[in-house]
């Protein structure tokens, strides 16, 4: 039994790239997960310095830590969106991960399988609520299908589902390892090395490790908080049941199985959420045993157990990321607070911050505003 993430096989982290800049960077990046190598590649690509700098190097946090979901949109479901951002920003926000989603694509090849994913309703009230999503989505022009049929065991555990054609499964280590390529082949540096909270580097700074933002930016640690998923892996399964990637109970519950069989299984964060507001990798008896009676519900057997980790990220009150200048902070960006839906969006954030310091700002930042009234609870 290992606690090293599934997809590291063995490895504590991803190997660093070798390669070195002399003198000072235009830019230096804190966080070489998905959010700053995708700002270090859209920097890098027109010339500019660039230096990626990781206290534990690519992808040791929430980037090498997931479940494998690549998900478009954002955290609340598409009609929550319109609700409360209105039909066009919550268009625009959905399309800003489709068109994100699609260079991912061109970046990572087969570390992706183009599945797409299942949101299963494990109550009325969810079922109305994913029929909600579909009318929405529908509405709008985005491409979702109602699942006709569940096959058991879910049919009788679920009471319907939605079937989202346009998202994916993928591998995060081969993913995050061929961004890493594409960054030092464009000419940035990646550097394992500490960070001063109390003296970052001087110049253009972007912050860029979601979870631990308060660690760097503590003025922020009232409006992203840290929040731990835990998940565990099993041997491969003799059937293929879960090849699309599933999830439930509002993405407490999330599967998906491999194509060598082996199934992935996290979630029931829900079962200590006191335990689990931390930015600690560490397993624990509670969620772990909630997520092996889950695994008993979807299969006939218990298989063996090989993996068990969590990964840690950054939770808003409005459930959408920050991304823009920090106030106060001359030279000083963020991008983080992906409330558990970084692997797209964290990229779709790194390219908008990469824009607008090359002087594209786009509209999505406004959405995006640190500053923005909906990350605190009153005034």
């Amino acid at each position: 039994m290992t606690t090293t993430p599934y997809w590291l096989g063995g490895k504590t982290e991803l190997p660093i790239p070798g390669s070195r800049r002399q003198g000072e960077p235009d830019v230096t990046i804190i966080g070489a997960g998905v959010t700053g190598l995708s700002c270090a590649l859209t920097l890098a690509r027109v010339g500019m310095a660039v230096r990626v700098l990781d206290t534990r190097g690519v992808a040791a946090g929430a980037s090498g830590r997931n479940g494998g979901f690549a998900l478009r949109g954002g955290t609340p479901a598409y009609d929550e969106a319109v609700a409360s951002l209105g039909r066009e920003h919550a268009q625009g926000l959905w399309r800003l991960t489709e068109t994100a989603f699609a260079r991912m694509l061109e970046l990572g090849g087969d570390a992706f399988r183009q599945v797409g994913s299942i949101r299963l309703a494990a109550s009325d009230d969810e079922l109305e609520a994913i029929e909600r999503e579909y009318e929405a989505l529908t509405a709008d022009g985005f491409v979702v299908e109602r699942v006709a049929r569940l096959e058991p065991p879910l049919d009788g555990l679920y009471a319907g589902a939605i079937h989202h054609p346009g998202d994916a499964g993928f591998n995060p280590a081969v993913w995050m390892e061929r961004l890493a390529a594409h960054v030092v082949g464009a000419g940035a540096e990646i550097v394992v090395g500490t960070v001063n909270p109390e003296a970052l580097p001087d110049g253009t700074v972007v912050i860029a490790v979601d979870a631990h933002t308060s660690t760097l930016l503590p003025e922020l640690a009232d409006v992203v908080q840290p929040a731990r998923g835990q998940m565990l892996a099993t041997e491969p399964l003799p059937t293929d049941r879960y090849g699309i990637p599933h999830y439930a109970r509002d993405g407490y519950d999330y599967w998906q199985q491999l194509p060598d069989g082996t199934l992935l299984v996290g979630g029931c964060r829900d079962h200590a959420f006191a335990a689990e507001a931390t930015a600690g990798d560490d397993v624990t008896s509670t969620v772990q045993s909630g997520i092996e009676a889950l695994i008993a519900s979807l299969v006939d057997e218990m298989p063996t157990i090989t993996h068990r980790w969590s990964g840690a990220w950054g939770e808003t009150l409005d459930r959408l990321p920050l991304c823009g200048p920090v106030p106060g902070r001359g030279g000083v960006w963020v991008a983080g607070g992906y409330s558990g839906h970084g692997n797209v969006l964290g990229f779709a954030c790194g390219e908008l911050i990469g824009k607008a310091l090359l002087g594209d700002v786009r509209r999505e930042l406004r959405l995006f505003d640190p500053r923005r009234p909906t990350l605190t609870a009153g005034p």
